[in-house]
């Protein structure tokens, strides 16, 4: 793809290389990805996309390579500075406290911007309650303001762990599958609501996706990974009709 010129990048990876044992994880990666892009990485299992991801924000170091966050080696950081420097991510598996409220859980997570402690306590003053609230409100999650996480569906799970992503007002926001675990009514009315929400942020957003009605619809730019490396990287209609998509990634072409 032709892109803008160094300054417009969120993050720039060169050369990247990871192996496991025998196994090629990350095989040579260039990437490039533009700042307020949308970006869904695609693969099957094992393919390196989350490889990728986990290079990025410094839970894997990369055998080789460099990786700019804004310009700004990040190459080797550990998680949380790699956090503290603008890069947030939500999980597959919602990372929240079922036993506390969901604006508790709100509250836990602006505590964190502020406190080394291995445990956090929900931030009670005024400017972290306005914050929480907001972000709720953004996230059409008021009305559950007093739930428990425990009681919650998975739909509305995984758009409070995403807006627990945002309280650092982060550059960069990873998302693991989004829309895994989420049933097929609420897949398409979630992610609506998280790109809305996303769209008042000046956030460049990267997310893994296995759903490629999902991919075709939301993502600006997609990034497809086979054994360790890109084998596309395009707009969705083009990246997605791509024959080595069709045959390692979707399995539409035989």
């Amino acid at each position: 793809m032709n892109l803008p010129a160094t300054e417009a990048l969120a993050i720039s990876a060169r050369g990247i290389q990871k192996r496991f044992g025998a196994v090629v994880a990350a095989a040579d990666i260039h990437l490039d990805i533009v700042h307020g892009q949308k970006v869904s990485l695609i693969g099957s299992n094992g393919a390196g996309k989350t490889t990728f991801v986990n290079m990025l924000t410094g839970f894997i170091q990369p055998d080789e390579g460099t990786i700019l966050l804004h310009g700004e080696n990040i190459t080797g950081l550990a998680p949380r500075k790699v956090a503290r420097l603008g890069v947030a991510r939500s999980f597959q598996i919602p990372q929240l406290y079922k036993d506390l409220s969901v604006l508790d859980n709100m509250l836990v997570a602006v505590a964190s911007q502020h406190n080394n402690l291995s445990f956090w306590r929900p931030a009670k003053n005024a400017a972290a309650i306005a914050r929480a609230q907001q972000l709720l409100e953004r996230f059409e999650l008021s009305q559950h303001a007093q739930r428990l996480v425990g009681e919650l569906p998975g739909g509305v799970r995984k758009l409070l762990d995403i807006a627990m992503a945002l309280t650092r007002q982060p550059k960069v926001l990873l998302l693991d599958e989004p829309t895994s675990g989420v049933s097929g009514d609420e897949k398409f009315p979630m992610m609506e609501t998280v790109m809305r929400a996303l769209a008042q942020e000046a956030v460049t957003v990267l997310f893994v996706e296995h759903d490629m009605d999902i991919v075709e619809r939301f993502a600006d730019r997609v990034v497809a990974f086979y054994s360790g490396r890109i084998i596309a990287d395009d707009v969705p209609a083009a990246a997605l009709a791509a024959p080595d998509v069709r045959r390692y990634v979707t399995g539409t072409l035989r």
